[in-house]
């Protein structure tokens, strides 16, 4: 039997789930959710979300993924790599991302670096997981053909105008959380937020372009109640 991770908090699981989640969901900062909490009775400081976040973030995400897994199988028809520009405290960095065919966000990884050991450290940690996909899109960042070629599938790459815009689009979400956060501080700080992040995007990416509004609701339902489940 596992152990209750609110175990010894005094606060109810469905407070902090909420707080956590309207962190990470929305582009607010701590303070913003203490204040959204307080007009709903609800009196934390924002240090206490702060400890929140970091005892049940990954916890969650954990949970979002296995549970994900389990209810869906991945294809790997093709996938959308791409990178961005991040500054930790002045100095330069990268946040790689995988995007699936369907928009799902698969694995953001953080380097200093975007050269071709770069791309293939992240090329494997996305393999790890998931396998190797059909097809590869990305920029014609030498990097990525260098990398390609050390792995042998280099015949699966494809680059062109606006072919990656699935990958840049799942970039959009990340920079107003990163402009709402002032930046990061470290890059373990910037890896984990990305992987969490990452998780919960997928949990609510309903894409409700595509569905009629009866059907919209009904999955948006279904997403809020699994994540009030969550660590349950």
């Amino acid at each position: 039997m596992s152990k209750n991770p609110f175990r010894y908090f005094k606060t109810s699981p469905e407070i902090i789930r909420l707080a956590v989640m309207m962190y990470i969901r929305f582009s607010l900062s701590l303070r913003n959710v203490g204040d959204l909490l307080y007009e709903r009775g609800v009196d934390i400081t924002h240090e206490t979300g702060r400890f929140w976040w970091n005892r049940f973030g990954p916890l969650f995400a954990k949970s979002i993924r296995k549970r994900r897994v389990e209810n869906r199988s991945y294809s790997n028809w093709t996938w959308h790599l791409d990178e961005v520009f991040v500054k930790i405290n002045g100095e330069l960095h990268y946040l790689w991302r995988a995007v699936d065919h369907e928009g799902e966000v698969l694995r953001a990884f953080v380097t200093k670096r975007r050269d071709r050991k770069a791309a293939l450290k992240f090329r494997h940690k996305a393999m790890k997981r998931y396998g190797a996909p059909d097809q590869v899109v990305t920029d014609k960042l030498p990097s990525y053909k260098a990398a390609f070629r050390e792995l042998g599938i280099a015949g699966r790459q494809v680059t062109g105008r606006w072919l990656n815009n699935r990958a840049e689009t799942s970039h959009q979400p990340f920079r107003r959380r990163e402009k709402i956060m002032n930046r990061f501080m470290s890059m373990r700080s910037l890896q984990k937020f990305a992987a969490i992040q990452s998780s919960v995007y997928n949990h609510f990416n309903l894409e409700r372009h595509v569905y009629r509004r009866s059907d919209f609701k009904q999955n948006r339902a279904a997403a809020l109640a699994k994540s009030r489940q969550l660590a349950a």
